[in-house]
């Protein structure tokens, strides 16, 4: 339980994609970590977009980056509708400049472009936002799991045993 002690903030909206955000958080939670889901509203219940519910925990505006040791941000079409959420974007770029834990996968890459934290930031998505990555400045690169400091970034589903190993590892060492 290395992790015991430790939260995160999962951040959810409709049409996420169901592994992207549910296989993240069980990994964390079997190391022990708190992981509290995070959406516009309070309470709401998201649907992925194969199905899978995802009741919110808390609002955007109820959690504080301080009270965090790291976020995640899971791919699908919510990384289009997260973006546009001001306080999203803060919460991002507070961890940023904290320099905690960071996770995004597949389309998740939008929310940290919309942060504006990619220059000169080593990464990977799905290759379907590659322009978008490189446009903000960042380095892409064709690999299942990229790690830039407090960054970690992966492709898409296949890609969630080394993503999930990945972030467990760089909250361990926060």
């Amino acid at each position: 339980m290395r992790l015991s002690g430790k939260k995160v903030i999962a951040l959810v909206s409709e049409d996420f994609e169901d592994l992207e955000l549910w296989y993240p958080i069980y990994r964390l939670r079997e190391e022990g970590a708190e992981v509290h889901l995070v959406g516009e509203e309070k309470g709401i219940t998201y649907i992925g977009k194969y199905g899978v519910p995802a009741k919110s925990d808390y609002s955007f505006e109820e959690v504080n980056s301080q009270d965090y040791d790291g976020i995640l941000v899971p791919g699908g079409w919510a990384p289009d509708k997260l973006r546009r959420y001001s306080k999203v974007i803060e919460l991002i770029r507070d961890m940023n400049n904290d320099r905690k834990p960071i996770g995004q996968i597949c389309h998740a890459g939008w929310v940290l472009v919309s942060a504006r934290i990619l220059n000169g930031v080593t990464v990977t998505s799905t290759p379907g936002i590659r322009d978008d990555m490189e446009n903000a400045g960042a380095i892409w690169k064709d690999e299942a799991v990229v790690v830039d400091g407090h960054i970690i970034s992966a492709r898409r589903p296949p890609d969630l045993p080394p993503y999930g190993k990945a972030f467990c590892d760089a909250l361990a060492d926060k």
